[in-house]
């Protein structure tokens, strides 16, 4: 391995670590451009979902009340997502994932920037376990499909006025679990090879200390001001999917 290809493997793993230590997903928008330079895509991914997992763990810790006090939603996303991703694999031979990925690029895209320069932020406070459920299946499928698993729960949990650490509280374990299920997977199809698994551990102490730093923010900033976050987080992720699909 290069040092040019350490070098984007460390950018790479800081800036996804912060932001999953800052917000709780996200991890793979700002790291993957970074380590791509320096591996081929299944590698790339497979060091993102594994790094995703192994610093989202110290997140939980952040959020480990707020995770006991709630179980029942989180259980309507993670189950229903679960579920989904086992279908999302098998769709991918009849939808096109580009195409599907520049849908949902327009959609954060819209709506991120709509909100992002709204002095009233979107609020929808009654209980909708359904809804909750549908999200978390969608949320699954197109994982499964595009690793967009991400997408719908931050706009939906963006919209919902709950205090940041009950937000945390459903999109950390949520990415966690989709992420870990793509992470076996992939090392079922033998995506962790040496080369794979180095990169990785060029990637995890960064990844790690870049998390806390992250971490140490989120503790910091009110609940109004991480919605903003995750609505300027949509609207970034929107842009960078509309970038790969188009160019």
């Amino acid at each position: 391995m290069t040092l040019t290809a350490i070098v984007f493997i460390v950018l790479g793993a800081i800036a996804g670590g912060f932001v999953n230590g800052l917000a709780g997903t996200g991890t793979a928008l700002f790291a993957l451009g970074f380590l791509l330079v320096a591996l081929d895509p299944i590698s790339a991914v497979a060091v993102v979902s594994l790094m995703s997992v192994v610093t989202g763990l110290q997140g939980l810790w952040v959020v480990r009340e707020a995770l006991v006090q709630n179980v029942p939603r989180l259980m309507r996303f993670i189950i229903p997502g679960l579920l989904g991703v086992p279908v999302g694999i098998s769709l991918l031979s009849y939808i096109d994932a580009d195409t599907l990925k520049l849908i949902i690029g327009v959609l954060l895209l819209v709506y991120g920037g709509f909100f992002s320069f709204r002095a009233n932020l979107p609020k929808f406070e009654r209980r909708t376990p359904v809804l909750d459920s549908g999200i978390g299946l969608a949320g699954g499928v197109l994982g499964g499909m595009a690793s967009l698993s991400g997408a719908l729960p931050v706009i939906w949990c963006s919209m919902r006025p709950w205090p940041k650490a009950e937000t945390r509280a459903v999109l950390q374990p949520f990415n966690i679990s989709v992420l870990g299920t793509t992470t076996i997977m992939l090392s079922w199809r033998g995506a962790y090879d040496s080369t794979t698994f180095t990169a990785f551990l060029v990637a995890l102490p960064a990844s790690l200390i870049a998390a806390q730093i992250g971490i140490a923010v989120f503790k910091r900033i009110s609940d109004n001001v991480f919605r903003r976050l995750l609505i300027g987080l949509s609207l970034l992720l929107g842009l960078g999917l509309l970038i790969r699909a188009l160019f």
